[in-house]
């Protein structure tokens, strides 16, 4: 820390320690007021420009200093001056205060936070950019955080000080008229008794109602300016309009509908979205094909004759495809309408807030209006712009499915879940597989140990894993297809029959009529914590709004942006990514909630680690399944589960169990202390809570008990 800081940084706690020693806070309470009050009073009279500047400069002091009596003053203020010159006098002096702190967060902080956790808060400072002097002031109109807090969090953004002086000094002039106003009243008493009064009564109560009337004129100053343009209808034909029939979209029209109110949902292509048809649905039935097929090639681990089981690809693939149909009564049309919803099949667009044109797939059109709007459209692999990729025709997780012949050379482009699954799943069925990775390993987002046990198992099975290496470009030469790769200082180049792209998935938000009405849009649909877009009464969930892309996290935003939206008016709720799974259903599974140590290194966070190898499960040795493990990161010294990644057999199952002890504060006590039927892969929890228990036994204690048994025995 330079010079000039550390001194500013002495001063600061000096006086703020010189406060708190003399007991400088007693100067600042009502009794002492009361008891001063006609000192006070003579002394204004006979010197009002002295008195006047004095407090002028004790507020900016505590003010700066961010000192408890802030509001004390201000009260005392329109005791003291009246309202008219309390008011000017407040509002001059708590901003000049308030940017002296907001300098000193600055000057002392904001280099080494920002360059510390820049990364984390590049979208905060966007957005600060873009919003700043609005977000500011419905800050200062509505006191949701006290004000000290505000002053130091914005000097650490990029916010301007002009805009920052004249933001506070607008936004919280209203909130200043308010206190001083009650601070007349205050002089009015002669005693402490006297508080009852039904004039102060009403002032503390103008108080009290002051940020909910603030709060509604600033979502009204929002609406009237988002909203400019367009008109409101008088009345609307449903209350909810659903766009996308994922799991999002499913879930908040069956939300809807259970609570009768009058919901539509708009699909173009195939009920169920992508899980059901090109995601979740179809790979776990080829990853259970893929498995039996391996399971029978290594027989001998069970006692058994090894095989080669002879299959036709297009057999198989016919079984993902029944696998399909049988769940897709579930997201059906007619379950659907049986439960209450009017399900549209056609392409939707946005005309207005309110209104929603569908050219349904008869060549039909509708329009549709609804007081509230869904955005879940989902999202689409991202293939990335390689020369040469138009030329053949590459697979994603979307056309797949289609294939009716078992590639022999297939490439898989991408080392996350959807490329590892399938990856792991074609080279069981047969085929050649190269997977090329540009990061140093896959599953870059688990701890390196997860990754390296994945890409061991790869190996083993004789899949050709390409880390660190980015494909350049696609050639097709007589018919040969070869994918040039850069590895470090060597080009590689890969024969393919087909490749296969999963580097990816984007946001679905083009031909909703979003950019034409002005509904804000980065890498996905922007919401605020209730998921709502810019436009009040426009919401969007699941992968169109991330922040996760997964089937499960899509059906939780759905309760929220349902109940928000229907009845947001009397009470809104923040969507809640506290304790959020997910798995990768490669051999072994992965599965995570939470921390994991590579998260909880970046954010700064302190934790112990608790490891138990499933090669010590007992069911798992029966089972010829024993490898993996379940890492538990827990608070130093406490049980508390901040994160915990399992690997192996059934991990996706596994780690409900964290899941639900996370969310409801369970610790690792309660598990060891729950009783699991044994032999089963769900010991794995409890004996790793074990291990954390034998870590932090109690030294002390065990010896004064061994003694103790010592003397029992005589």
């Amino acid at each position: 820390m330079s010079r000039s800081r550390l001194i500013l940084l002495a001063v600061i706690a000096a006086a703020v320690a010189a406060f708190f020693s003399f007991d400088l806070g007693q100067y600042l309470s009502l009794d002492y007021f009361k008891s001063q009050q006609q000192a006070f009073s003579d002394y204004y009279q006979s010197n009002p420009a002295l008195a006047l500047g004095a407090f002028f400069v004790v507020y900016v002091a505590v003010t700066a200093l961010s000192l408890p009596g802030a509001a004390l003053m201000t009260l005392l203020a329109g005791a003291l001056f009246g309202v008219m010159t309390g008011t000017i006098l407040v509002s001059f002096a708590s901003t000049i205060g308030a940017s002296l702190a907001f300098l000193a967060a600055r000057f002392l902080l904001r280099d080494s936070v920002q360059k510390k956790f820049g990364s984390r808060l590049k979208a905060i400072n966007e957005g600060i950019e873009r919003d700043g002097a609005f977000y500011l002031f419905t800050l200062r109109l509505v006191p949701a955080f006290p004000f000290f807090m505000v002053n130091m969090l914005m000097g650490l953004t990029p916010i301007k000080l002009p805009t920052y002086f004249i933001v506070s000094q607008i936004g919280m002039l209203a909130g200043t008229v308010v206190f001083v106003n009650a601070g007349t009243q205050l002089a009015q008493l002669d005693s402490l008794s006297g508080i009852i009064s039904p004039q102060l009564l009403g002032s503390f109560a103008l108080l009290g109602v002051f940020p909910l009337v603030a709060k509604k004129f600033v979502e009204r100053v929002q609406a009237s300016k988002v909203y400019k343009g367009y008109r409101k209808p008088k009345s609307f034909d449903r209350n909810l309009i659903v766009i996308g029939a994922g799991a999002g979209g499913l879930v908040t029209s069956y939300i809807a509908a259970a609570v009768k109110a009058k919901v539509t949902l708009i699909e173009k292509n195939a009920m169920g979205g992508d899980c059901l048809n090109t995601g979740c649905v179809p790979s776990k039935a080829l990853i259970r094909s893929a498995k039996a097929v391996h399971q029978a090639q290594n027989a001998d681990k069970y006692g058994l004759q090894p095989m080669q089981p002879e299959f036709e690809f297009g057999t198989v693939m016919d079984r993902v495809h029944e696998v399909v149909k049988a769940i897709e009564p579930h997201d059906s049309v007619e379950r659907y309408t049986d439960l209450g919803v009017e399900c549209l099949q056609g392409t939707a667009k946005l005309i207005s807030p309110w209104e929603v044109e569908v050219q349904l797939n008869d060549g039909k059109m509708q329009t549709l209006s609804a007081r509230n709007i869904v955005v879940a459209t989902g999202a689409r692999p991202f293939v990335p712009p390689i020369p040469g990729l138009e030329q053949v025709e590459y697979l994603t997780s979307d056309n797949v499915w289609n294939l009716r012949e078992k590639p022999k050379r297939l490439v898989v482009l991408g080392g996350g879940p959807i490329g590892c699954e399938l990856t792991q799943t074609f080279n069981r069925l047969g085929s050649q597989v190269t997977q090329v990775e540009m990061l140093p390993r896959l599953m870059l987002r688990e701890d390196p140990e997860i990754s390296e046990l994945v890409m061991e198992k790869f190996r083993n099975e004789g899949v050709d894993v390409r880390v660190g290496t980015q494909a350049k470009e696609v050639r097709v030469n007589n018919g040969v297809k070869t994918l040039v790769c850069q590895a470090g200082d060597d080009v590689v180049e890969i024969e393919f029959d087909e490749i296969l792209v999963t580097v990816g998935r984007q946001a679905r938000l083009e031909g909703f009529g979003l950019e034409e009405l002005g509904v804000r849009t980065e890498r996905t649909v922007v919401v605020d914590d209730f998921l709502r877009t810019n436009f009040p009464n426009i919401f969007a969930c699941g992968d169109v709004a991330g922040p996760y892309q997964f089937t499960h996290t899509a059906a939780h935003q759905a309760w929220y942006a349902a109940v928000n939206a229907l009845f947001g008016q009397f009470k809104k709720f923040r969507a809640d990514y506290s304790v959020i799974p997910w798995a990768t259903f490669t051999d072994p599974e992965v599965a995570r909630v939470g921390l994991n140590e590579q998260d909880a290194k970046e954010q700064g966070v302190d934790y112990e680690v608790t490891t138990y190898g499933i090669d010590d499960l007992d069911r798992a040795i029966a089972d010829g399944s024993a490898h993996g493990l379940v890492k538990v990161l827990t608070v130093p010294g406490k049980d508390k589960i901040l994160g915990v990644t399992i690997a192996g057999e059934h991990a996706g199952d596994l780690i409900a169990e964290y899941v639900l002890a996370m969310r409801h504060g369970l610790g690792l006590n309660k598990i060891l202390g729950t009783i699991h039927s044994y032999p089963t892969f769900a010991e794995a929890n409890k004996y790793a809570a074990g291990e954390w228990k034998k870590a932090h036994a109690p030294e002390g204690v065990l010896k004064l008990l061994e003694k103790y048994h010592a003397w029992r025995r005589g």
